[in-house]
């Protein structure tokens, strides 16, 4: 990512590690890549509000530059043959083992995001056209049924993330070995961080559910009911749950015989939150991408 350098973090020094100097800077350029991560997602995720769209792609832009400078550092034949010397490989091992889990929820957070994306247009398409609640309600009832789906979807993601990260957690590296020590710790923050972030993606995608038996039911259901029950998960306040908010005052207004600015609002809504999720589509390709491709080099490394 052109600019980086503008970041508190992007200069910050490593410890002396007897890399040879190429592979050296690349070791200060992940490092510092990974505390601007930890720093400005650690800060995010503790907002009352919860994480944006544009923080989470923000996030995923950078994590996608810590992957490539990852590839060129586990490039190096220092580097390999540091990581495979250490229990015949298990390093290696346990970074293929993860990869399969991220790789996983990058898939089935893209196909949810293309779905969304759909729905939204869908229902952008019911509410330019005003062809009356039936057509609003058939929208939203077809959003409904996507929703109870992507429940299951996500909260089957967010375990097999925990899981993971249990896993990460619980890795002892028994080795004084200073080149190892400091690739294992890439390694497991790392994936601590793309974890994190793939979570905050989840839950950005964790959608409140409502009925479609009419405007009352709808409202009712607009309020009460979320994806996930979690105090710190129900704070969240992006723009998906912004378009909950506005179809529940957009209803309200219809009663009232007063809907022409809340139909407007929505419209807004709906096409502020297309553009994110075109953005968060983009993100999550190049980081698959990423992942797929640090996943044949440590598939070859072992091959050899």
């Amino acid at each position: 990512m052109e600019g980086f350098s503008k970041y508190p973090y992007a200069h910050q020094p490593v410890r002396s590690i007897s890399f040879p100097t190429r592979v050296h800077s690349v070791s200060q350029r992940v490092e510092a890549l990974l505390n601007h991560l930890k720093h400005h997602h650690s800060q995010s995720v503790s907002s009352t509000v919860g994480m944006e769209a544009e923080t989470i792609l923000s996030d995923l832009v950078v994590l996608a530059e810590l992957y490539n400078c990852m590839e060129e550092l586990f490039h190096s034949p220092q580097s390999q043959q540091a990581l495979l010397r250490y229990q015949d490989g298990k390093l290696v091992e346990e970074a293929l083992c993860g990869s399969v889990t991220l790789l996983d929820t990058c898939e089935s957070a893209r196909d949810l995001l293309l779905v969304l994306k759909e729905h939204m247009q869908t229902l952008h398409s019911a509410l330019r056209r005003r062809k009356g609640d039936s057509n609003i309600e058939s929208s939203i009832s077809s959003f409904d049924i996507f929703k109870k789906k992507t429940k299951k979807t996500i909260s089957k993601q967010l375990g097999q993330l925990k899981r993971m990260q249990n896993k990460v957690n619980s890795f002892s590296l028994l080795d004084q070995d200073q080149q190892l020590a400091f690739l294992a710790r890439v390694l497991r923050e790392s994936s601590t961080i793309t974890i994190s972030i793939l979570h905050s993606l989840l839950v950005f995608l964790s959608m409140p559910m409502f009925g479609t038996r009419g405007p009352s039911s709808l409202i009712s259901k607009l309020k009460t009911t979320v994806l996930f029950s979690s105090q710190k998960e129900q704070k969240n306040t992006n723009g998906v749950a912004d378009l909950n908010n506005v179809l529940c005052s957009l209803f309200g207004r219809e009663k009232n015989g007063d809907s022409s600015g809340e139909f407007q609002r929505a419209l807004g809504v709906l096409e502020t939150l297309n553009v994110n999720i075109e953005g968060l589509e983009g993100g999550l390709d190049c980081i698959f991408r990423c992942l797929v491709k640090n996943r044949v080099s440590f598939l070859n490394m072992l091959a050899h």
